[in-house]
Formats: structure tokens, sequence, C-alpha cells
């Protein structure tokens, strides 16, 4: 897991593990919503998830194009933008994948605005 809002493409020509943009013909739009969750995210936003064993990881303002992070062959988000003309946009929104019941209001806190923002652009 991770704090970082993740945009497509997931996959590269290259298939490279990571560092290759590779950029959607909807680009710019598919930053834009990610840049109006992260930038509503009290730990998105700054780009530094902190995550355990990942303490160095950064993702400008709190976004990544997915193959940049890393190539994912045959995901779902790039699956749906190709064939279905689907928008769709990961948000990884903790570093730990199944956060125990005591902390999950505080992600709810955490992207309450988040969600809203994410809402009122689409």
């Amino acid at each position: 897991g991770s704090v970082v809002a993740s945009y497509p493409y997931d996959d590269s020509p290259t298939h490279k593990p990571t560092g290759i943009y590779s950029k959607a013909a909807d680009d710019e739009v598919f930053k834009y919503l990610a840049k109006a969750y992260a930038s509503h995210h009290p730990i998105m936003r700054t780009g530094k998830p902190n995550c355990p064993g990942e303490e160095g990881e950064t993702f400008p303002d709190g976004i990544t194009n997915g193959a940049q992070w890393y190539d994912v062959e045959g995901g779902m988000q790039d699956y749906n933008y190709v064939w279905a003309n689907c928008f769709e946009i990961t948000l990884e929104l903790s570093c730990c994948k199944y956060p125990p019941t005591s902390e999950l209001l505080k992600e709810w806190e955490n992207n309450r605005e988040s969600l809203l923002a994410f809402i009122e652009k689409v």
C-alpha cells in the first residue's frame, strides 16, 4: 500500500518494472482528477506517505502515472479506459492494506473532503 492517486496508463510499451511515464490520450484530465483528490488529503497532498520500508518514496503533488511508479500489464484501470472509455484513477489510501477497525474513523476523516472534491469534479 501507499498514499497516492495513480492514473493511466499502468502499463508501458517496454514493460520496464518502473520509471516509464506511459501517457494516456486524456493525460491532463487524469492528472486533474488525481490532483483534485490528492490536494484535499492531509497525507497524500504532501507527496510523502512515509510507508514502512518505503520511507524514501515520494509522489509530487500526491499523484503518479501508474507505469512510472510500477508497470502493471493487463490492469483493470487501463482495460476500462481503452475498451469502455471509462475514466478511472486508482486511490492508494493507506500504507496498510487492511487497517485495523480502530483506524477506520481516522481514514474516513482523511478521505472525506478528498472524496467530495473528486465527486464535484467528475
